[in-house]
């Protein structure tokens, strides 16, 4: 995940370059290239970053519009180069990404982080209230679900963190543990506080 986090932020940084120095869409891989070196050196998997920065530029008059619908007080010209790239890179990623690899969510978030990170302070509610408003339009989709890669790595990270504490139970046995693991009563425990203890430790 750092390592797509990282492609992101060089694709943003990338849009950033593209825009401010004209917005010539002929450059754009050249940009990438250069900023992949500069900021991201010796990253080797660099597709993701790729395709964030052709997608989005691709997207661009859709995805423009969408702000301009979204945030009318604010012609698209007048917001900061910064927070207009973020923007048009969180709404590639929400409308047009991959859900099972970035969900709807994920795409905010990131979003959100990129404008802590480049923009003002206030960037992050103007980012969060763009891509909030445009989620809500589109239904909220997985809302209450997530996608079936970050189920299956949520599942992995459970069992292995439940694989730990059960090692760290059997080799380190708390005090008062008889070898089986049963707590063994002492004069100060009552059964219902022995009860309990083993209970907890069985969870």
């Amino acid at each position: 995940m750092a390592n797509r986090h990282l492609q992101r932020s060089v694709a943003m940084q990338s849009l950033f370059e593209w825009d401010f120095q004209g917005k010539h869409d002929e450059k754009s891989r050249d940009v990438l290239r250069r900023n992949i070196g500069e900021f991201a050196p010796g990253l080797e998997e660099t597709v993701f970053a790729e395709h964030l920065m052709e997608g989005t530029l691709r997207e661009r008059k859709t995805i423009d519009k969408l702000i301009e619908k979204c945030a009318p007080e604010w012609p698209l010209e007048q917001v900061t180069v910064i927070d207009r790239n973020i923007l048009r890179l969180g709404i590639y990623e929400l409308m047009f990404g991959n859900y099972d690899e970035v969900p709807p969510k994920v795409a905010i978030n990131e979003a959100i982080e990129l404008a802590k990170t480049f923009g003002s302070d206030s960037s992050p509610r103007f980012v969060n209230g763009v891509l909030g408003t445009i989620y809500r339009e589109m239904g909220e989709p997985m809302k209450d679900d997530i996608s079936e890669n970050h189920k299956r790595n949520l599942e992995a990270e459970e069992k292995k963190s439940a694989k730990g504490k059960f090692q760290l139970k059997a080799v380190q046995p708390r005090a008062g543990a008889n070898p089986d693991g049963k707590e063994v009563k002492t004069k100060k425990a009552s059964k219902k506080t022995t009860s309990k203890a083993i209970k907890k430790s069985v969870k």
